[in-house]
């Protein structure tokens, strides 16, 4: 099931990232095939999960259109996939309680914001700032609002959710981090020395340009398998 997940994610990737990167700073493709993983990581387990997609990102990112940088792979896309597909499968078999997920998420949020409002003045222009805690709320929302109305798929909701912004920060402040030492590659303009606002900017389009996939196309991909294989479907406490 790992191997078939990052053959899967590679190539779905490779096919459905349209050759679209973020606006102003680039770098980060559109990437859709977030699906794949994540689906596999709620019916097989975070192992498989996180070590697909860091398998299924690496392959993507030598193949064309990829960007062919091992090592920014290894230290930024494959992390970051890992964890983040890790965190989903971990998380979404926690049967959490709707007042459990307001509650901590909530104050995920509120440190979030206040880390970014601290950073406007030394760190990151206000407009940037304001976008970036406005996807943290629009995503609490999100989320809340969705698992209020479906509760078999709110643990998986607060795992798409936690899970994409750990991934989404490696990205953006690994990328950041990287171009202080190395230049990007030069199929991404070569450029070194990317300012700090930059990896916020790379977190927002990471995170913006996928949740929705995560949140509306994987619980009925979930649906389907559960109707056609039984046995994948977690047993609810009681039964």
């Amino acid at each position: 099931m790992t191997g078939l997940s990052a053959a899967l994610y590679a190539v779905i990737g490779i096919l459905t990232s349209l050759g679209i990167v973020a606006p102003v700073i680039g770098v980060v493709r559109f990437w859709p095939a977030v699906i794949v993983p994540a689906t596999f990581a709620v019916l097989f387990g975070p192992w498989v999960g996180g070590i697909g997609a860091a398998v299924g990102i690496f392959i993507s990112d030598m193949v064309y259109p990829g960007h062919g940088n091992a090592l920014l792979s290894l230290t930024v896309g494959v992390p970051a996939n890992f964890l983040g597909f890790y965190l989903i499968g971990r998380i979404s078999k926690m049967n959490l309680e709707l007042k459990e997920v307001i509650i901590g998420m909530g104050a995920g949020c509120l440190i979030l914001a206040l880390v970014a409002y601290l950073a406007v003045n030394f760190l990151i222009p206000k407009e940037i700032s304001i976008v970036f805690v406005g996807v943290l709320l629009a995503s609490y929302v999100l989320a809340t609002a969705v698992g209020y109305k479906y509760k078999e798929w709110l643990s998986y909701e607060v795992s798409s959710v936690i899970g994409l912004t750990v991934g989404s920060a490696w990205i953006g402040f690994g990328l950041w981090a990287y171009s202080q030492v190395l230049p990007l590659p030069q199929t991404l303009g070569g450029a070194m020395y990317a300012p700090f606002w930059a990896s916020f900017l790379w977190f927002v389009w990471t995170f913006a340009t996928e949740i929705p996939f995560l949140v509306a196309v994987v619980p009925p991909i979930l649906d389907a398998c559960y109707k056609a294989f039984p046995s994948l479907k977690p047993k609810v406490k009681g039964e």
